[in-house]
């Protein structure tokens, strides 16, 4: 994809995100390829992927529209019978510190202090790693563990998920309908 102050006509990101999740695909890492262009990759949702909220509203908006390819209904249903569909977790430019996590900080003012230091990267990474726990003991565990980590001032929370979540890289299963997002991105491209 071309960037944005490049000048060269191309499918814009939202525009590539909106034809993946048709199919039930989603988007990952986002490499520059140098001055003029970046790679976004784009691939299957894996079995325990989760939704955030922007991409559900998306999604909603796409059936809504008679846009959704059986393949995207599909990946939906899939998320609504194993709970993940509910459980999406809030983007970084709309994360709010919830109310449990909320009350802790009220215990542990030293901690939120420090919490208010982070930069948004760090505050991010807690937000999402307690928002995306699936059980409430889990959740309750995370939020004890931040709350020590931020009373002991430690900085450079990753959302690298070895670190603290269990999502090790699931091999990607094959297209079940034959069909690609990308033959939809063929319409952006002039001929």
């Amino acid at each position: 994809m071309a960037k944005k102050g490049s000048g060269i006509p191309s499918i814009t990101y939202d525009e590539a995100l909106e034809i993946a999740l048709c199919y039930g695909w989603i988007d990952s890492r986002k490499e520059a390829w140098d001055e003029t262009y970046w790679i976004q990759r784009f691939g299957p949702r894996g079995p325990r992927s989760i939704w955030s909220k922007i991409n559900k509203e998306k999604a909603e908006r796409l059936v809504t529209e008679g846009r959704m390819k059986p393949a995207g209904l599909a990946a939906i249903e899939e998320a609504k019978q194993k709970g993940q569909w509910e459980q999406a977790y809030a983007s970084q430019s709309r994360s709010q510190i919830p109310e449990d996590l909320e009350r802790k900080f009220e215990e542990h003012p030293d901690a939120a202090a420090f919490f208010a230091t982070l930069d948004s990267r760090n505050k991010y990474a807690v937000l999402f790693r307690v928002q995306s726990a699936k059980k409430p003991e889990t959740r309750a565990k995370r939020i004890d563990q931040f709350i020590d980590m931020l009373e002991k001032r430690r900085k450079n929370i990753s959302l690298d998920c070895a670190s603290a979540l269990s999502c090790k890289e699931q091999p990607k299963p094959p297209s079940t309908t034959g069909a690609s997002p990308f033959l939809d991105l063929l319409q952006h491209f002039p001929s």
